[in-house]
């Protein structure tokens, strides 16, 4: 996936990089055979590393400073790191371990860390090929997976790195105001006033008063964020959009508000969620709302060449509206 977030370096630039994470012992000298960018993610580059060992890693690279991200995404590299460290300290989930990180942007102008390269599919990518009885099996073990990450308490409401909030009630009306002021901003199309936007979260808002202790989120925790071996999952990577908040937000349940994600039973079912109660399906609608909303937004701020991904959320946009029982 392209987008102006990536911050592509040169060789010459990752050598260093390689050097100072793993010693000069471990570089790649001459050729570019070496390296090679991962190409499918969304939001920072990634480059798989073979080093003189050969043993393989990956380096990931935050954007570069002079691009403008959503709000959210400040800081995103720092949140994934100490995620990084939270779940391997706290849980047994497979995460990758950080081999090295640094953020003195001394080699390039953003963060970045080194971390094994994951020897196995991405679930994402392969899903498709599998039979019906593997993708349920795969999705009942994220489910659990997905639990055990929610076991961990924070210590507040709101993005891993602040500013703290005391409530769900006004970390979440932060964190969604933020993505409409960033709208706004760029003066973005949702296809509904952002006046109309607001009234539906004020309107739904109060039913976030049930959540009353935090609990660390993954929220990106899609197919294509796991990594699959042998009939099992082996890591779940990317979490640089972790906060602190209520487990019902988790990218698993989206489809029981929007059906084009899927079928949901399989990860509920592994994470050992019922049906839900009134007061839960109106947060999670607010939750779906804040996806989309920043479907449609980032395209703007990745500079997406085409119309692809904001026509299909401006599609699931009014779908929700119609849950919300409201139209455009």
């Amino acid at each position: 996936m392209e987008s102006i977030t990536k911050n592509r370096q040169s060789l010459d630039t990752l050598r260093a990089m390689v050097s100072r994470a793993y010693g000069p012992d471990e570089v790649i000298p001459d050729g570019e055979d070496w390296v090679s960018e991962l190409g499918h993610g969304w939001f920072n580059v990634a480059y798989r590393i073979r080093l003189r060992s050969g043993r393989e890693s990956v380096l990931k690279i935050a954007p570069p400073p002079g691009v403008e991200v959503m709000t959210y995404e400040q800081g995103a590299m720092g949140i994934e790191l100490a995620s990084l460290r939270m779940i391997e300290e706290q849980t047994d989930v497979p995460v990758p371990h950080v081999d090295y990180a640094d953020q003195s942007h001394e080699l390039c102008d953003a963060d970045y860390f080194f971390m094994p390269y994951i020897d196995g599919d991405n679930l994402g990518i392969v899903e498709a090929t599998l039979e019906p009885a593997e993708r349920v099996a795969y999705n009942e073990s994220l489910g659990a997976l997905n639990r055990k990450l929610n076991s961990v308490v924070g210590p507040w409401f709101g993005r891993l790195a602040g500013p703290p909030d005391p409530t769900w009630r006004t970390a979440f009306r932060r964190m969604i105001d933020d993505v409409l002021s960033d709208g706004e901003r760029r003066s973005v199309d949702l296809g509904v006033s952002y006046d109309l936007v607001r009234e539906l979260i004020a309107e739904a808002e109060p039913s976030l008063d049930a959540v009353t202790e935090p609990r660390f989120i993954e929220w990106d925790l899609w197919t294509s964020n796991v990594m699959i071996r042998d009939g099992e999952i082996v890591c779940i990577i990317d979490h640089e959009r972790a906060c602190y908040g209520d487990p019902l937000m988790e990218a698993g349940f989206t489809a029981l508000d929007l059906p084009v994600f899927g079928d949901p039973a399989p990860f509920m079912r592994g994470y050992g969620w019922g049906p839900l109660t009134e007061n839960e399906v109106t947060r999670r609608r607010l939750y779906s709302l804040y996806l989309i909303l920043i479907m449609i937004i980032e395209t703007d701020y990745r500079g997406h060449t085409d119309t692809v991904q904001y026509d299909w959320a401006r599609e699931r946009m009014a779908e929700l509206l119609a849950l919300f029982g409201r139209s455009r």
